[in-house]
Protein backbone atom coordinates (compact mmCIF):
# COMPACT_ATOMS: atom_id res chain seq x y z
CA UNK A 1 0.00 0.00 0.00
CA UNK A 2 1.56 3.37 -1.17
CA UNK A 3 1.87 6.05 1.30
CA UNK A 4 -1.29 7.94 -0.45
CA UNK A 5 -2.94 5.10 0.52
CA UNK A 6 -2.39 5.02 3.93
CA UNK A 7 -3.26 8.52 4.02
CA UNK A 8 -6.72 8.22 2.32
CA UNK A 9 -7.54 4.86 4.52
CA UNK A 10 -6.73 7.14 7.58
CA UNK A 11 -9.06 9.92 6.03
CA UNK A 12 -11.95 7.86 5.44
CA UNK A 13 -11.53 6.11 8.98
CA UNK A 14 -11.60 9.53 10.36
CA UNK A 15 -14.38 10.42 8.33
CA UNK A 16 -16.74 7.37 9.90
CA UNK A 17 -15.54 7.89 13.07
CA UNK A 18 -16.79 11.50 13.02
CA UNK A 19 -20.17 10.18 11.84
CA UNK A 20 -20.96 7.71 14.24
CA UNK A 21 -20.16 9.98 16.98
CA UNK A 22 -22.29 12.54 15.74
CA UNK A 23 -24.86 10.33 14.86
CA UNK A 24 -24.89 8.82 18.50
CA UNK A 25 -25.15 12.70 19.57
CA UNK A 26 -27.89 13.30 17.99
CA UNK A 27 -29.81 9.92 19.09
CA UNK A 28 -28.82 11.11 22.93
CA UNK A 29 -30.02 14.64 22.14
CA UNK A 30 -33.04 13.03 20.87
CA UNK A 31 -34.00 11.06 24.29
CA UNK A 32 -32.63 13.32 26.27
CA UNK A 33 -34.40 16.53 25.23
CA UNK A 34 -37.49 14.75 23.73
CA UNK A 35 -38.83 13.84 26.97
CA UNK A 36 -38.97 17.32 28.19
CA UNK A 37 -43.05 18.85 28.00
CA UNK A 38 -42.80 22.56 26.65
CA UNK A 39 -45.17 24.82 28.15
CA UNK A 40 -48.05 25.59 26.22
CA UNK A 41 -47.83 28.63 23.67
CA UNK A 42 -49.24 32.10 25.48
CA UNK A 43 -52.77 33.14 24.24
CA UNK A 44 -52.75 35.65 21.32
CA UNK A 45 -53.73 38.99 22.52
CA UNK A 46 -57.02 40.78 21.55
CA UNK A 47 -55.80 43.88 19.33
CA UNK A 48 -58.00 47.27 19.06
CA UNK A 49 -58.44 48.72 21.89
CA UNK A 50 -58.42 52.41 22.70
CA UNK A 51 -54.96 54.23 22.84
CA UNK A 52 -54.77 57.18 25.13
CA UNK A 53 -53.19 60.00 24.78
CA UNK A 54 -50.30 61.18 27.02
CA UNK A 55 -49.95 65.04 27.52
CA UNK A 56 -46.35 66.32 28.34
CA UNK A 57 -46.94 70.01 28.53
CA UNK A 58 -48.39 69.95 32.32
CA UNK A 59 -51.98 71.16 31.36
CA UNK A 60 -54.42 68.76 32.92
CA UNK A 61 -57.39 68.91 31.27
Amino acid sequence: MTHTEEVIERAMAAVAAARKKREREAEWRKRTFGRIDMAPPLPRLKRGGVQLSLRLDGSAR
